[in-house]
């Protein structure tokens, strides 16, 4: 007998659930629009002076905002996985073992795509 990986939640849990994903994605995009204009490297805000002083702080803040907008792209591209996930009918249902991911780990973090047990495991491999 064949397993099937969807789950049917109801639609009062999910429309809202989209509705706040979708609101995070334009969050998002926002902000990574904001931390181009700031990032010295992308907005041609280096000015003229040429002093070391200048340059570190140039660097310093061209890294925090390299930073900032990769962990904001790392967060779109979660939220457009749950969102795609929701409209396949496989949102909370794990993507490495197949089974369903924990309401409370959904209800903190929406965009989860393991249960803990994959996403340890996962981590572990990692470090």
């Amino acid at each position: 007998m064949e397993k099937s990986n969807k789950v049917s939640f109801p639609a009062q849990v999910l429309k809202p659930l989209e509705k706040y994903l979708k609101t995070e994605e334009k969050k998002l995009k926002v902000t990574k629009k904001e931390l181009k204009k700031v990032d010295p490297f992308t907005s041609g805000n280096r000015g003229d002076d040429s002093s070391v002083d200048t340059d570190v702080a140039v660097d310093i803040q061209h890294d925090r905002a390299y930073a900032m907008k990769l962990q904001v792209s790392r967060s779109l591209v979660a939220v457009r996985k749950a969102l795609t996930r929701i409209k396949l009918g496989k949102y909370g249902i794990c993507v490495s073992c197949g089974k369903m991911i924990d309401t409370d780990r959904l209800a903190i973090t929406p965009t989860a795509d393991m249960c803990m047990e994959c996403a340890k495991k996962a981590e572990k491999k990692l470090s």
